[in-house]
């Protein structure tokens, strides 16, 4: 597989810094374990930047073979984010839906 043609997808939330630690390992075990799983990912990682407010700005990357591997982890709308059931316990923001970028280079 030439993975100059795989799929980015981001996603971006944020929560209150002093869950920095508990949050990171929280979607260790699930998002980024589930991601890592799936026939097609490539890999994924979680980004993470305090905003000096009290909040961490979080970013959640994963690169896929293509966009029907995506199918695989998020079904069949690639488009709508995946929560998992301690979410709403970590997030004070959640985008709703996900980005994806075509690996051009």
């Amino acid at each position: 597989m030439d993975e100059s043609s795989a799929v980015v997808r981001i996603w971006r939330g944020a929560i209150r810094t002093g869950d920095r630690d508990a949050y990171a390992r929280y979607i260790e075990e699930t998002g980024l374990a589930e991601y890592r799983d799936t026939d097609g990912n490539l890999d994924a990682t979680m980004l993470m930047r305090d905003r000096g407010d009290g909040t961490t700005e979080v970013l959640t990357v994963s690169r896929w073979r293509d966009r029907a591997a995506i199918v695989g982890f998020a079904g069949d709308d690639i488009e709508r984010a995946v929560f998992y059931p301690e979410d709403d316990r970590f997030l004070v923001e959640r985008d709703e839906f996900v980005n994806h970028f075509d690996v051009v280079g």
